[in-house]
């Protein structure tokens, strides 16, 4: 990497459905101004980034740019580390929740009903209820 006088971040990429566009968070410290403590602050740069360059979950190293658009002062120089993130179609989630809900069913009643002695005492407790 060549040296130059720009700022430059490290951070992970938590966004990419624009176009030529990602959204970087950078992960920072600062200090308590009362209690010394180091506090975790988190700044999310809007980074210029071409096509396929960098994916959700990359660590890219930005830096400083001239003004690309209203929100863009960020260009990606490299990507540091690739992260594989798995994607769960909402089918499969489906197909699993079916599953589930269909093997409870076919091992006795249905979930959410009550056997019939146990409703007795309550239809009796009601109507002396609704009697005046």
């Amino acid at each position: 990497m060549k040296k130059s006088g720009r700022k430059s971040h490290v951070g992970r990429v938590i966004g990419d459905r624009m176009q030529k566009t990602v959204v970087v968070a950078v992960e920072w410290a600062q200090r308590h101004r009362i209690y010394g403590k180091a506090v975790r602050r988190i700044t999310r740069y809007y980074v210029h980034a071409d096509e396929g360059q960098c994916k959700m979950g990359d660590m890219v190293r930005i830096e400083a740019a001239r003004p690309l658009s209203r929100l863009k002062r960020w260009r990606v120089v490299e990507v540091v580390s690739k992260r594989e993130v798995v994607s769960i179609a909402p089918e499969e989630i489906g197909r699993e929740v079916e599953e589930l809900t269909m093997g409870a069913k076919a091992e006795g009643e249905p979930e959410g009903v009550a056997a019939p002695e146990a409703t007795e005492g309550v239809q009796a407790d009601q109507r002396e209820v609704d009697s005046p």
